[in-house]
């Protein structure tokens, strides 16, 4: 008999990674370590969708003496070697195929967008999107989300999440899955919402691991009433992405062993058997805070958003760094460079700004009148 103990994704694959699907059925930590797989470079060794190849299996890639290059970009690397090690070696991950990778990085349009599909031993489709990666763009693309106007990687979701369904259909596949966590949630659930009635009849469940909402615009203008019922949203208790945009009450919050922000790392989610373990419930402060910030976000204009926006990109793009690794090895050079191109910020756009920011805190200091400071843990 197993003992029960809290673990995390890692604690989870150590101890039910010898069991395969058919023994232990697919649940939503496996959901979870798939998507944060998801996150590692697989561009050498997973086939793209336009090249028609045979999918691969993770242990094949554990197999070849420079694997660990698909660490590289992204945070969390002992951690993800660990996972990836873990899963390549595990009966219940081990032989999973892996096909369709794709990853875009988009300047010009400021789209970061990268996915890939898991194939389940019963013939089961998993699609799993990647959240915000290292990049600038990517980061710049979770701002853009305040935007009443889909962003390219939403509708490249969609386009993959078509794809993904006709190779399902033409394989006789029972049915798919869609997931991510951070961005890729959003994009899972969009991606859902917005695909055809063919493809969202198949699916079977969307998890959303604390990724942002939608404003109202984007929801009306997809289906998402018709896939309420099978998608699932995680957040922690602190979370703060997973509740930007967030209107609903329907999702299921989590216990974490990080504080604050930190929460948003997967491997700080409590795991217990092969279950998150909930919390009772979130603070009362963070939900106020969560209110205000989203009264924010939807009380301003396009116009007011566009500069608020782009102003804050400006300025970080000014320290002349494409990801946030870089950033922190020249840290002072690149702060140096961001003050100067603060500073560099026209009259009317600084008073902009302050505006903008000013109603913020007037609207989180109503927020609060009645309860306690966002960042105090209750």
């Amino acid at each position: 008999m197993e003992v029960m103990m809290m673990e995390n994704i890692i604690g989870y694959v150590k101890k039910w990674g010898k069991y395969t699907f058919s023994e232990k059925p697919f649940n939503e930590v496996d959901s979870l370590v798939l998507c944060q797989l998801v996150y590692l470079n697989y561009e050498k060794y997973v086939p793209a969708p336009c090249q028609g190849k045979e999918p691969v299996d993770i242990q094949s890639i554990l197999e070849d003496p420079e694997w660990e290059q698909i660490l590289e970009g992204y945070w969390y690397k002992e951690h993800n070697k660990e996972l990836f090690e873990l899963a390549a070696k595990s009966l219940r991950f081990g032989r999973m195929k892996m096909n369709d990778y794709v990853n875009v990085i988009d300047e010009d349009q400021q789209a970061q967008f990268s996915a890939m599909c898991y194939f389940l031993e019963d013939g089961k489709i998993y699609i799993a999107y990647r959240g915000t990666d290292a990049t600038i763009v990517g980061w710049k693309e979770d701002l853009n989300l305040a935007f009443s106007k889909p962003l390219k990687s939403q509708y490249l979701a969609v386009e993959y999440m078509e794809r993904a369904a006709g190779k399902a259909a033409d394989a006789s596949c029972p049915g798919l899955y869609a997931g991510g966590h951070s961005k890729g949630g959003n994009l899972a659930v969009y991606g859902a919402m917005n695909c055809s009635d063919e493809t969202r009849g198949k699916l079977i469940r969307i998890f959303n691991h604390d990724g942002p909402g939608f404003r109202p615009e984007i929801k009306a203008q997809g289906n998402f009433q018709a896939i309420t019922e099978r998608t699932i949203k995680f957040i922690p208790r602190s979370s703060l992405v997973g509740m930007i945009l967030e209107e609903e009450s329907d999702y299921e919050v989590i216990e974490s062993w990080g504080i604050g922000l930190f929460q948003h790392n997967t491997y700080s989610w409590k795991v217990e058997d092969d279950a998150f373990v909930r919390a009772k419930s979130r603070a009362g402060a963070k939900v106020k805070r969560d209110a205000a910030l989203n009264e924010w976000i939807l009380s301003l204009t396009e116009e007011q958003t566009h500069a608020f926006v782009d102003t804050l990109y400006e300025v970080v793009s000014a320290s002349e760094v494409s990801n946030v690794f870089e950033f922190e090895a020249n840290w002072k050079k690149c702060l140096q460079n961001v003050l100067l191109a603060a500073k560099e910020v026209d009259e009317e756009t600084k008073k902009g700004m302050q505006k903008t920011i000013h109603l913020f805190f007037q609207i989180l200091l109503e927020n609060l009148k009645m309860g306690g400071w966002p960042w105090q843990e209750q």
